[in-house]
């Protein structure tokens, strides 16, 4: 049985959150300030992400 990808909420120095992998979560490490996880899919994430934009930890990812 091969095990889902479990994905985290990381804070960049620039104030944004991102949601990444674990593997990609690996290669970011010198940049992240703070992080949040694991969750089991990206919609449970993209929720927490968005509770933090609300409370005010995270700013929006600007495209």
């Amino acid at each position: 049985m091969t095990e889902t990808p479990k994905f985290y909420i990381i804070k960049r120095p620039a104030g944004n959150c991102e949601i990444l992998q674990i593997a990609q979560l690996e290669e970011q490490n010198p940049s992240i300030i703070e992080k949040w996880g694991p969750y089991d899919s990206p919609e449970d994430a993209i929720a927490r992400r968005i509770g933090l934009i609300r409370a005010g930890k995270c700013q929006p990812t600007k495209f």
